[in-house]
């Protein structure tokens, strides 16, 4: 089975007081942690050895990768190549903070593309976001990549910051083109419940974005972004388009793309997530929990079955989002007529289009994103 490679690092040196992922600052833990990452490599192995895997995407992601040290990295990657077969174009990303990048840091490792959280150019509202980077370290880490060969850097950016203006978000847009990164991924702050950002706004210190205006920085997004060459090809992700290349651009993540055009993957560490579209199943938000089980040989995750109306309702929420958007071919009749059905609306309003076989959302219909596809649910 050809799949995607999820490797959560959960490790971070602070958190910030957005994150609403599952993490943990005991760096007492690294070794072990990763020794178990190991082990759970041989023991899945082991339970699919009726359908072995082929790596075509490796990502390591959490958390903080790039806090492990270079012994840590080493193994973790060494294990891979040794248990699974992986492509030999395999693209192998690793999310680091810009702090923690130094020259070399890739030398004897299969890394091809970094994602890097820079966030915001801001130092103010990086302070805010309790991030431990400033502007002119991620400008710093960028220049260390290219000289260290890295030719495929993402950069994440974050908008609709409380009292943030559409200048300062037009600031930090011309800040991230400047580094010419070869794909730029943006999200609006959200306000999750159980982080401190959630309790600040609770207590009335900070008030969320003006919903029109985060609509008007989304489309200076997008308008900014196109206008300098790069392929809007998912709602929150664009991806250069080298000069005269015909077709989808090169840089587009391979690795979130298996998770939006229903593609299998494996996820391994402490609040993982694995699919094969027959079954999605997840590791425990909990390391010593995680580590205990592994230690003991044993698999510890959670799994769930995916029938046909559950597998149409993922394509709906993840293929959607898709520049491509919907392929109606991968649908049997009854969800076909079903998902035409209740489209149609949207298709007059000019909010979705129909292109060939492909289902997509217009400019327009991005901005009801999560209404429509709720109406397209089965479930």
């Amino acid at each position: 089975m050809k799949a995607g490679l999820y490797i959560h690092i959960p490790f971070c040196a602070s958190r910030c007081i957005y994150c609403g992922f599952y993490s943990t600052v005991r760096p007492e833990l690294h070794d072990r942690y990763v020794d178990a990452l190991c082990r759970e490599m041989l023991l899945l192995r082991d339970r699919m050895a009726d359908d072995p895997i082929s790596l075509s995407t490796i990502y390591l992601g959490g958390g903080t990768p790039s806090q492990l040290s270079a012994a840590n990295l080493h193994k973790l990657f060494a294990y891979i190549y040794k248990v699974f077969p992986v492509d030999p174009h395999a693209e192998v990303t690793m999310e680091c903070n810009p702090d923690d990048i130094r020259r070399h840091m890739f030398s004897h490792l299969p890394v091809n593309r970094v994602s890097m959280g820079a966030q915001t150019f801001n130092d103010d509202r990086l302070r805010f976001l309790h991030r431990r980077h400033t502007a002119n370290e991620v400008r710093r880490a960028v220049e260390a990549l290219r000289l260290d060969g890295i030719g495929n850097i993402s950069v994440d950016l974050m908008f609709g910051f409380p009292d943030e203006t559409l200048a300062d978000w037009l600031a930090d847009i011309r800040c991230a083109l400047a580094l010419k990164p070869e794909h730029l991924s943006a999200y609006g702050l959200m306000i999750e419940e159980d982080t401190p950002l959630y309790r600040l706004w609770e207590q009335g210190t900070i008030r969320e974005a003006d919903e029109q205006l985060s609509l008007d920085m989304y489309d200076q997004l997008v308008d900014r972004l196109t206008a300098a060459g790069y392929e809007h090809y998912e709602i929150s992700n664009f991806a250069l388009l080298p000069h005269g290349h015909q077709g989808a651009s090169p840089y587009r993540s391979r690795h979130n793309s298996s998770y939006w055009n229903d593609v299998p993957y494996i996820g391994l560490g402490a609040a993982a997530h694995s699919y094969d579209r027959l079954t999605r199943h997840w590791n425990p938000s909990n390391i010593l929990r995680y580590i205990d089980a592994i230690e003991r040989g044993t698999l510890p995750y959670e799994e769930e079955r995916i029938d046909p109306d559950t597998h149409y309702d993922d394509l709906v929420t993840t293929a959607l989002r898709t520049r491509e958007g919907i392929d109606l071919n991968m649908l049997d009749e009854r969800h076909r007529a079903f998902l035409l059905r209740n489209a149609s609306g949207y298709i007059d309003r000019q909010l979705l289009r129909i292109d060939g076989h492909h289902l997509s959302l217009t400019r327009q219909g991005i901005n009801i994103s999560s209404t429509i596809m709720s109406d397209l649910m089965y479930v």
